[in-house]
């Protein structure tokens, strides 16, 4: 009934094929939407439904392409690694020295594209990760 209305409200045939729920007991579901053009939906361990609507929201703004430095691909580290590294090989620093560079850069690359280790939007002061932790929930 839901999808019938939608579709006639749209006029686009929507199917929802997969869905796949990470948890279980003792996971908090939350979603968000933006203006009726962006949708978050947010699963996490612990928390409560307004933790992860928050998190929803921030996701919503801020866009992060993974939840954990643990979910980036080692090929995705090595690409930006790469370009990084190009980008400093003319500064004609040492190479001990343009090694730590595109450390600290990949380290703010990993931290900007990163769910929990950018800083929460809503507060300013603290990142989602400490944000989580405080209200006793993680990412899943």
């Amino acid at each position: 009934e839901d999808r019938s209305a939608m579709l006639s409200k749209i006029g686009e045939n929507i199917q929802v094929r997969r869905f796949n729920g990470i948890g279980g007991e003792g996971t908090t579901s939350g979603a968000y939407v933006h203006m009726g053009r962006i949708g978050v939906l947010v699963e996490l361990e612990g928390g409560s439904e307004e933790v992860a609507q928050d998190v929803a929201m921030h996701v919503a703004a801020m866009d992060p392409k993974y939840a954990t430095k643990d979910d980036v691909p080692s090929d995705d580290i090595a690409k930006e690694r790469e370009v990084l590294t190009a980008q400093v090989i003319d500064s004609g620093k040492p190479a001990n020295i343009i090694e730590k560079m595109v450390e600290g850069r990949l380290r703010k690359y990993l931290e900007e594209g990163c769910l929990v280790s950018q800083t929460y939007v809503k507060t300013g002061d603290k990142t989602v990760g400490e944000y989580l932790e405080q209200n006793g929930a993680k990412m899943l």
